[in-house]
């Protein structure tokens, strides 16, 4: 790609020489001098770096912080600049905002605003999840969730309705041009699995980069040098979720946000869970295939797939080969995965009426698990046929709980043999201490979830959020 274009708060945007790595937080302020778009954590943590990004999926709050600039070609982003009319109008999650007394120092303000006009657009009222990763240090979140409320019932403004053949159509009349003041492209944007597995085989040391919510932080934080990158949103046969018979095939350019909806009905503990991923700015970026391939031992995704016995899809040039997801992941930041091959997608079985996943963290809402639990059972006449259990957290891969599974196999499914897995816990892992947790704590916890599993199928209340004094 010779030349990025993109919609900048309605205006067309033509951009030459633009630096791979190059985030759109830094051309906003340093070169288009939109300074309401503040530089906090830098790392996609606080939300104050947030703005609307629409294209064909329609409008989403991400964080321009670690958003880099090639992953926005044919896309529409409007800053807290953009969020008022051509007359000077305010957006009505503005004027509720001053209505409501929602901002205080206002650092925060315009992060704040640009979640709560994504969320509008969308029609979304679930207003806590919305604005779970945005901080404010001040004000308290009060007056700002009943700004959002109040607004919820106002019409989306016709200068925020950017549909993609609009969006198109604008930027190929546009007139701007300029050069960015960065280094010659070295990224590549394929456009089908086809092109990027070729690719990928001729550059086996380049970066992969899906959502970069961890690949920005490579360079915001660790200020590494990535010569050759592929962007590999522009894919959509990577973005698919179909059903084949009694199994789902999931894209590894699927989105948490979209990986969410799509297993609410099917595996609604696995979508509960996913609501604590991170904040609904990283969802809307974060992609499955990167959760994956990022090798964390602290992700979220793999124990549940895992559990659900996932089969992941890896290819290499034209060459392709399946296995079991468990078998991925070697040891602590190292994967079977040979040089110029990439994940190409995971299956999940489309069934598993025993499935929970339980997440625990200091914080409910965007933080990083200290421990999270797994378990896929199957009970036929009141014992235990099936077990499955996978954990994150407790070993420097996630890693199935054998143990465990082996303690509950062929047991009646009582409080007794929930018992004998939590004590099989301690053969399964030794945990390390960090700062999130001890290792005496993870495992006194691990063995607590599958108490845990065995209360809430008896019909006990083991969920905070719903516990009544």
């Amino acid at each position: 790609m010779t030349e990025l274009a993109f919609l900048l708060n309605g205006t067309p945007v033509r951009l030459s020489g633009v630096a791979p790595t190059r985030t759109l937080l830094q051309y906003l302020r340093e070169d288009r001098g939109l300074c309401g778009t503040k530089e906090g954590c830098n790392e996609g943590d606080c939300g104050a770096c947030t703005v609307v990004v629409s294209d064909e999926a329609g409008p989403r709050a991400l964080n321009a912080c670690i958003l880099f600039l090639p992953q926005l070609q044919g896309k529409a982003v409007r800053t807290v600049e953009g969020l008022s009319g051509p007359e000077g109008q305010l957006h009505p999650v503005q004027q509720a905002m001053v209505d409501h007394h929602g901002s205080q120092c206002g650092f925060c303000t315009p992060g704040f605003c640009t979640s709560m006009a994504a969320a509008h657009a969308q029609g979304r009222q679930d207003h806590d999840v919305v604005l779970a990763g945005n901080l404010c240090r001040c004000t308290g979140y009060a007056p700002i969730i009943r700004a959002a409320e109040a607004a919820a019932a106002q019409p989306v403004p016709d200068w925020m309705q950017e549909a993609p053949p609009f969006i198109l159509a604008q930027i190929s009349s546009g007139p701007i041009s300029e050069n960015s003041g960065g280094e010659a492209p070295g990224a590549f944007h394929p456009e089908t699995p086809d092109q990027l597995a070729e690719w990928y085989l001729e550059n086996p040391d380049a970066t992969l980069v899906a959502g970069a919510t961890d690949v920005g932080l490579w360079v915001t934080k660790q200020l590494r040098a990535l010569p050759k990158v592929a962007f590999l949103g522009g894919i959509p046969a990577m973005k698919r979720i179909e059903t084949e018979g009694d199994m789902i095939r999931i894209g590894a350019g699927v989105s948490i946000t979209d990986l969410r909806a799509a297993m609410a009905a099917p595996h609604p503990s696995f979508a509960a869970m996913l609501t604590r991923y991170a904040s609904e700015q990283v969802r809307n970026a974060a992609t499955i295939g990167g959760n994956i391939a990022n090798g964390s031992p602290i992700g979220d995704g793999p124990p549940a797939l895992i559990a659900l016995g996932a089969r992941l899809h890896l290819r290499q040039g034209a060459a392709r080969r399946e296995m079991a997801l468990e078998d991925f992941f070697l040891e602590y930041r190292k994967q079977d995965r040979r040089p110029g091959e990439f994940v190409e997608a995971v299956t999940i079985p489309a069934r598993a009426p025993g499935l929970k996943v339980y997440k625990l963290s200091k914080r409910f809402d965007q933080d990083i698990s200290a421990v999270l639990g797994a378990f896929n059972l199957t009970v036929e006449g009141g014992v235990i046929t099936a077990a499955r259990i996978a954990f994150g957290g407790m070993a420097g891969t996630p890693k199935r709980a054998r143990a465990m599974e082996a303690a509950l196999m062929g047991q009646p499914f009582a409080l007794a043999a929930f018992e004998a897995a939590k004590a099989a816990c301690a053969t399964d892992f030794a945990p390390l201490s960090d700062m999130r947790a001890s290792a005496a704590y993870r495992l006194e916890a691990a063995g607590n979830m599958a108490l845990r599993y065995w209360h809430e199928a008896s019909g006990g209340a083991v969920n905070v959020l719903e516990v009544r004094a």
